[in-house]
């Protein structure tokens, strides 16, 4: 099997694991508010970055070099996971990820300001076509389209987008542990803060199903650092448009869900769209930053590690060995 295939069949594995985790998000938020959900998920996933503490040997502290811009990429990946919860609890799953697949066309309008990216007539076309699709996805001023789940699957695009802008800015002066634990410091205690307000008694079966949802994550975590070790990002990276599949079988199985005119035919605008970025940066000459391609996690909800700093651990362990 080529390299290619074998990142390939990672990364369709690892958006699989992903999708079957958002399932889990979806029917617990069906009975518990997002804030209960995200604490329980972000309390389960703590000790994933305990050992990623343990085995980072560097002589230095967690006091970020890029104070404000660490604060803001974690206010940032907390609110993501807030309105994320919350979108999938109230929205189609396969709505939900239309939606979030927007998170490549704000990418490169922020990469303009933010990282000082040149976007060329064709990558703005793109983007425009993009947005075009979203609005037929959100269908303003529709009486039966638009509601406060797609306008929270919205902006969980655009301040997801805006933690993975940031981590490009900073990731390669700021310790990955630091950008990994802040997030899910910051969840943990602003979700907490609100248990004695939302929470509502968990049986045993459901508070397991917040240790399968960091389960999940992790799996997919690990999927996606092997795509990306053995094949090019190019490859790896349109994969994720595979979970609008699982979210279409899933939606259907377990929520009796369908997919309307309007979001099938916005997510093959966004998804055209998006591939189309995808390619155009993969040219050197086209994008020296390449900023959809280097996010290499998918939408950031303050509840697991990003899996550009797992690779980046992973990647330096394998350097040691």
């Amino acid at each position: 099997m080529s390299p290619s295939l074998r990142g390939a069949l990672l990364s369709l594995a690892a958006f699989a694991a992903y999708a079957t985790h958002d399932v889990v998000v979806k029917y617990l938020g069906g009975t518990y508010s997002a804030f209960q959900t995200m604490f329980f998920a972000g309390l389960m996933g703590f000790p994933l970055v305990t050992v990623l503490l343990l085995s980072d040997r560097r002589e230095s502290t967690l006091i970020p070099r890029h104070p404000w811009w660490t604060a803001i990429r974690t206010v940032s990946a907390v609110v993501t996971g807030v309105m994320g919860f919350y979108a999938f609890s109230v929205l189609p799953m396969a709505t939900c990820y239309a939606i979030f697949f927007a998170m490549p066309l704000f990418i490169t309008l922020m990469a303009i300001p933010m990282l000082g990216e040149k976007v060329g007539m064709r990558r703005g076309i793109a983007v425009i076509v993009g947005l075009l699709g979203v609005l037929i996805v959100l269908r303003p001023g529709s009486g039966d389209g638009f509601s406060l789940g797609h306008l929270a699957a919205l902006g969980a695009a655009t301040t997801g987008s805006l933690s993975s802008i940031i981590v490009r800015k900073i990731g390669r002066d700021e310790r990955s542990v630091v950008l990994m634990l802040y997030p899910m410091v910051l969840t943990f205690v602003a979700t907490g803060a609100t248990m004695p307000f939302v929470y509502q008694p968990m049986p045993v079966e459901d508070l397991a199903l917040t240790a399968v949802m960091a389960f999940l994550g992790m799996i997919g975590a690990l999927a996606s650092i092997a795509a990306y070790r053995v094949a090019a990002a190019i490859i790896v990276a349109p994969m994720q448009y595979s979970q609008i599949i699982w979210a279409v079988l899933y939606g259907w199985l377990f929520f009796n869900e369908s997919v309307d005119f309007y979001t099938a035919v916005g997510s093959a605008v966004i998804i055209a769209s998006g591939i189309y970025i995808v390619l155009r940066e993969s040219t050197p000459s086209i994008s020296q930053n390449r900023p959809v391609l280097e996010n290499r996690s998918r939408l950031e909800m303050g509840t697991q590690p990003r899996i550009s700093g797992w690779l980046k651990r992973f990647d330096r362990g394998g350097d040691q060995a």
